[in-house]
């Protein structure tokens, strides 16, 4: 038997049965539920709006928290920023760029066990400090580094 005609056997087998089931009601289709997001805080176009939005306005400086940026971007359209978090039972890792025009650029739920470990690139405005902010245990913890930009990646 030819393997074309038989892909195209297996997928009209495959799809028909698909659809039998959901005629039949016994499978039906389901939204796929996002989590909540806060819009609040990704509208917020300053650092302490920002922080506070993410309840982090009362950060403590951790080094715990691993946090990985070039020292000098030649582009700021495409600057890798990660993350890693050595603090027990971190729940939440957002990264905020504090000269861009909306300073939150990423906020990461972890499930309880997840590899606090998370990577991004980011555009920069213009050289700007960087900072990772970590929620643990009710808790949050911070840590920053600058950012040197040659061409900015903003409309800049």
């Amino acid at each position: 038997m030819n393997a074309t005609r038989r892909n195209i056997l297996k997928q009209l087998g495959g799809g028909s049965a698909l659809a039998a089931l959901l005629v039949s009601g016994l499978m039906r289709p389901v939204t796929a539920f996002a989590a909540q997001w806060n819009k609040g805080s990704f509208e917020s176009k300053d650092m302490a709006a920002a922080m506070k939005n993410i309840d982090a306005a009362a950060a403590v400086d951790s080094k715990d928290i691993v946090l990985n940026a070039p020292a000098i971007a030649e582009n700021g359209a495409v600057v890798p920023v990660s993350v890693v978090s050595n603090i027990p039972n971190t729940t939440r890792i957002s990264i905020l760029v504090e000269q861009n025009p909306f300073p939150l650029a990423g906020s990461f739920e972890l499930s309880e066990g997840a590899l606090a470990d998370v990577g991004v690139r980011l555009k920069f405005s213009k050289t700007s400090n960087v900072r990772a902010v970590v929620t643990a245990g009710g808790k949050a913890y911070m840590t920053q580094k600058e950012v040197k930009v040659t061409a900015g990646g903003c409309g800049g």
